[in-house]
């Protein structure tokens, strides 16, 4: 069972009253700008209707350490990095729980270059909240709030400006998209984004009301209905986002899903066609994009699970392009943050340049099988389990930079633990389904061993 309220590095997510309280969000807000000092900070949210509250209470919290809230309105989490970055301002919140159900609500935070903040940033915020060391103004020191109406309309010009991009041909070709933007803050981005772009849309789930159509993380299982009206209005494409439009799933004209861990892919094998250079992806994302990397003379780097860790290693390695494999796209040229819009354009550029339907580009890239499974492992302890497995397993090819992964010819396996809550997670990947669910089932029967639950 999930816990009430989890507080991180990262931020600060929970339900809406019950962990996450008025009183909680006002204090940590308070602790975040008491990071930032006085100034400008951009706040954006998704569709939520627990936004509305929340917000009120992040502004109170800046406010009252005299911080400038600038409110963006609902918009996508990237719309938010990019209005931070183009700014003066000192850092920003997104207010968003991304793909967690609609009860949930959280705080994403982010430093004054678009990135979220790093674990030693995010340790001093935590520090402040737990100690109440508060810097309070005085009345006429309070912050004040002023609204940008913008955001998305500089996130849209950015993206028609990307050099990877001829939009002029793709507004000729007229693509036929359908997209789902699951009742979340796409609805705000996707349309006008799709029409600039020439585009023939058949959208649902469109209007950013915040009552989910469905569980709203993008994957396989959850586009039924988007891959229906693919196959119904005979799309060219489809497109799904979750709520706050970092993450993009695709599905090919015949109606078949790609799979999440095939957006990135599918990006990284485009944007080196056109730039030499690095990739940078986390531990657990798919072997596929290391495949096109090395096919295409590149080099691919990965890094520990979480966004900022692959943002800092891209910007620290120059890489040309890079992200996760739950559908996160990151282009440098944009800003360092996953941003589905930026997904969607070049997908419809590589799609103009192949001139083949989607599902023949998703034939063409090499293809594995990802199995996910966690186990929980109740009092023992976590660390000690993985320090046996990679005693077991030290003769084979291991990277221990975020517990441990073990790197086989045609499959790996990850095994790290939750930060959160008492469970391993075990994650695999192979050439077939069946071999890639069984190397799974081996491993979770090995900790099972190790908690004594065999």
């Amino acid at each position: 069972m999930s816990k009430p309220v989890m507080i991180s590095v990262s931020g600060i997510r929970g339900i809406v009253g019950e962990g996450l309280t008025p009183q909680l969000i006002v204090r940590f807000s308070a602790g975040v700008g008491s990071t930032y000092g006085r100034g400008k900070v951009m706040v954006g949210r998704d569709s939520r209707e627990s936004g509305e509250m929340v917000k009120a209470a992040v502004f109170s919290g800046l406010m009252s350490v005299g911080c400038h809230p600038v409110d963006l309105g609902v918009c996508p989490t990237p719309t938010v990095q990019m209005a931070v970055q183009q700014s003066d301002a000192l850092g920003g919140i997104v207010i968003t729980a991304s793909h967690n159900p609609v009860e949930w609500n959280a705080l994403k935070l982010l430093g004054p270059d678009g990135l979220f903040l790093n674990q030693e940033e995010g340790n001093r915020v935590k520090q402040i909240v737990e100690e109440e060391t508060f810097p309070f103004v005085v009345w006429n020191q309070i912050g004040r709030v002023s609204t940008y109406a913008h955001a998305i309309d500089d996130h849209i010009g950015a993206i028609l400006e990307l050099p990877y991009l001829d939009v002029p041909k793709i507004r000729q070709r007229r693509f036929q998209v359908a997209f789902d933007c699951v009742n979340g803050a796409g609805g705000t981005i996707l349309p006008k984004l799709l029409n600039t772009l020439g585009c023939v849309t058949y959208p649902f789930n469109e209007e950013p009301t915040g009552r989910f159509a469905h569980t709203p993380e993008p994957v396989s299982a959850n586009l039924k209905d988007l891959c229906r009206c693919v196959v119904g209005s005979k799309a060219d494409i489809g497109f799904a986002v979750d709520p706050d439009v970092d993450r993009l799933a695709i599905v090919a004209e015949n109606g078949e899903p790609l799979g999440e861990e095939y957006t990135v892919t599918l990006c990284t094998k485009f944007i080196l066609q056109k730039k030499k250079g690095k990739v940078v992806v986390n531990m657990s994302t798919t072997r596929a994009v290391e495949d096109v990397t090395v096919q295409a003379g590149g080099e691919l780097i990965r890094t520990p699970v979480g966004e900022i860790h692959v943002a800092e290693k891209m910007r620290e390695a120059h890489a040309v392009i890079g992200g996760e494999g739950n559908g996160g796209v990151i282009l440098p040229e944009m800003h360092l943050g996953r941003d589905a819009p930026v997904a969607i354009a070049l997908t419809l550029q590589y799609l103009l340049e192949y001139g083949k339907p989607v599902s023949m580009i998703w034939k063409s890239l090499p293809r594995y099988v990802m199995t996910k499974k966690k186990i929980d492992i109740g009092t023992s302890d976590p660390d000690q389990i993985i320090r046996s497995m990679e005693t077991k397993y030290r003769s084979e090819k291991t990277n221990l930079a975020d517990g441990l992964k073990i790197d086989r010819a045609d499959s790996w396996i990850h095994v790290r633990k939750s930060n959160t809550e008492p469970i391993i997670r075990v994650i695999t990947e192979a050439r077939t389904k069946e071999d890639s669910e069984k190397l799974c089932e081996v491993f979770i029967q090995e900790i099972k061993q190790f908690t004594g639950k065999a």
